[in-house]
């Protein structure tokens, strides 16, 4: 199915015509109201005509309502026929045609605010269908009531556009036509065939909206059970009448904690009070066993080192919840997989094959129609996690789908029983390649530069050039991470609704002593004067050796004294969010670390990151 509009603009109204139908929405510029006419402006009242393929839904800043319309869309696949797009470009449309109701101030923060939506919706990648529900997995679908309109079978979880569409679904009209559930995450959807038979192959990988955000903004568990960086990712085979499906979980470690960034490549590391722990713990766990089904739990953090009280506060909190429905494992991946011999993710396999097995995968005949029959559900998940639930978490998650999709192509008799998918080389190079794509998909989200360890996922060794890549995302990380993640932590809150424009004002951009926004300059300065003096030695004029190195001398520790006081006051270098408060640490036990030192800052390590 496909659904066009053509929006009509005067001065006074937006009008949405569909192409299917001879009724319209149309909204008043001047209060927001809404209605259903059968009438489309005259010719001579419009100002514009846009194609748009979709409403992304309303957001209201200081000068007003915005209209968020989809402008360019890109068909990347389909599921029993219904197709499913990418969105290519977007639209921020004001309902108001000005901003002289506002004072100066008051338009450079609606300036800011119109530079995070921009931000959020170019930097971030979202699907839609018009007729496929992509927020619930296909197990998921079989308890839903198909004719119920889109975003009332969405889950609430995944519909990441649901707060901009509250305008719409909160209307006393029945505007379900223009509600359109968008997903963030990654879609990935492939023909394939082998040994003469054709089936599709893909994933479909879903963040949630729940305490969303960047890397160190964005850490653990709150109050309400949700923790970061929460990814449902699902594997699904389609071969004839038959539809087979398998979904693995990750998500923060679920304690309260934190990692403040300071300048230093390993942030101090601050963990919760245990009883508040607990009660938030225990909210989501009864949460992800309620959707589903029994919980095992791979924790993937070093056991000793700065990533030690990490494993034991999980541990601990497991341990005290004490529920039957939860099983824990802790496999230690850079220990095991140490010296490049990633072979031994086995060992973490070995350990899961009965629980692999036990909870087996949904398996439908005949989806969708009159005769479905369903052969099998799958009864418990796999919810991986290491620190940033990226890098580790991505590995062990496509080395457990390898492992499923064995068995669901021998299911299917697409393999013969002694037929192992890794020896059928085209197929596997389509698995590995999606795989890393999607590693690469839920890593830019929340730590801003593709994954690491994608060269095992792509091509399943660990190599050399793979482990320079990793090298040099490590750093752009460290320096998205400290100068860039407070606007996009930002972004996350005023398109998800945490923040409201008409609450609490927008921070001052920079509030800091002019001692410390000087040494910026003074740095820069300094380094441009040593280069310049090592380029060419005749600028300084100097006459002799002892002088010219002096010079250089001077300016390389004005250099490092800079440095030294950044590291010193690194918190005030780091960009900080400016619409909503961080969570106090006042009351959180700060943990000492054994890799860090007061005043140094630790180099990448390229061969056992902390990720």
């Amino acid at each position: 199915m496909l659904k066009d509009y053509k929006l009509h603009t005067t001065k006074d109204t937006y009008t949405i015509a569909p192409i299917s139908s001879e009724s319209y929405l149309q909204i008043n510029r001047k209060d927001g109201s809404l209605k259903m006419t059968d009438t489309l402006p005259n010719v001579q009242e419009e100002e514009s005509t846009l194609w748009i393929y979709g409403v992304m839904g309303f957001i209201k800043l200081l000068a007003g309502e915005y209209l968020l319309a989809i402008t360019e869309r890109e068909l990347i696949g389909s599921i029993h026929d219904k197709n499913i797009f990418r969105v290519g470009a977007f639209q921020i449309l004001p309902l108001a045609r000005n901003l002289d109701n506002l004072t100066e101030e008051e338009k450079s923060r609606e300036q800011y605010y119109v530079n995070l939506l921009e931000s959020h919706l170019r930097t971030n990648t979202f699907y839609f269908s018009y007729d496929y529900d992509l927020t619930q997995s296909m197990q998921r679908q079989l308890q839903l009531n198909s004719n119920d309109p889109l975003y009332k079978r969405a889950d609430e979880r995944f519909f990441w556009n649901r707060f901009v569409s509250s305008k719409l679904i909160d209307s006393e009209l029945d505007l379900s036509e223009y509600i359109l559930p968008v997903m963030q995450g990654f879609i990935e959807i492939n023909p394939c065939n082998l040994n003469g038979k054709s089936f599709t192959w893909g994933i479909i990988t879903r963040r949630s909206r729940h305490r969303p955000g960047t890397r160190y903004f964005s850490r653990g568990i709150d109050e309400n059970g949700h923790v970061s960086n929460f990814v449902e990712t699902e594997q699904f085979v389609l071969h004839e009448d038959k539809q087979l499906s398998y979904v693995q979980t990750r998500g923060s470690i679920p304690v309260y904690w934190a990692q403040i960034i300071n300048l230093k490549y390993t942030p101090k590391l601050w963990i919760g009070e245990t009883r508040k722990s607990l009660a938030a713990a225990r909210m989501h766990f009864d949460e992800q066993i309620r959707i589903y089904g029994p919980q095992v739990l791979v924790n993937l953090v070093n056991k000793k080192g700065y990533e030690l009280p990490m494993g034991q506060a999980y541990a601990r909190t497991v341990e005290q919840l004490n529920d039957p429905r939860i099983h824990y494992i802790h496999f230690d991946f850079h220990a095991e997989c140490s010296k490049m011999r990633w072979h031994r993710i086995n060992l973490l396999l070995d350990q899961l094959k009965d629980k692999l097995v036990e909870q087996g995968f949904t398996y439908v005949l005949n989806p969708g129609s009159s005769g479905q029959t369903v052969k099998q559900t799958q009864t418990s998940v796999i919810r991986s996690n290491c620190m940033d639930c990226l890098d580790r978490t991505n590995v062990v998650q496509s080395t457990i789908a390898r492992w499923i999709l064995n068995r669901q192509l021998r299911d299917l008799e697409i393999l013969t029983p002694d037929q192992l998918l890794e020896d059928q080389q085209e197929l596997m190079n389509t698995y590995r390649n999606v795989w890393a794509d999607n590693a690469d998909g839920v890593s830019c989200v929340y730590s801003g530069t593709g994954a690491l360890k994608t060269d095992f996922t792509r091509t399943g060794k660990r190599t050399k050039v793979g482990a320079l890549k990793d090298l040099e995302n490590s750093i752009v990380r460290y320096c998205k991470n400290n100068f860039m993640d407070g606007s996009r932590q930002d972004s996350f809150d005023l398109f998800l609704g945490r923040y409201r424009p008409d609450g609490k004002p927008v921070q001052k951009e920079d509030q800091r002593s002019l001692r410390i926004r000087v040494v910026p300059y003074i740095m820069l300065f300094a380094l441009f004067m040593l280069i310049i003096n090592i380029v060419n030695p005749s600028y300084s004029g100097f006459q002799s050796i002892t002088s010219y190195v002096l010079l250089l001398l001077f300016w390389i520790s004005v250099l490092i004294s800079g440095v030294r006081f950044a590291i010193q006051h690194g918190d005030q270098f780091v960009q900080w969010p400016r619409l909503l408060e961080l969570p106090s640490t006042e009351e959180i036990e700060e943990i000492p670390t054994m890799t860090e030192k007061e005043g140094t800052m630790a180099p990448p390590d390229i061969s056992n990151d902390l990720l």
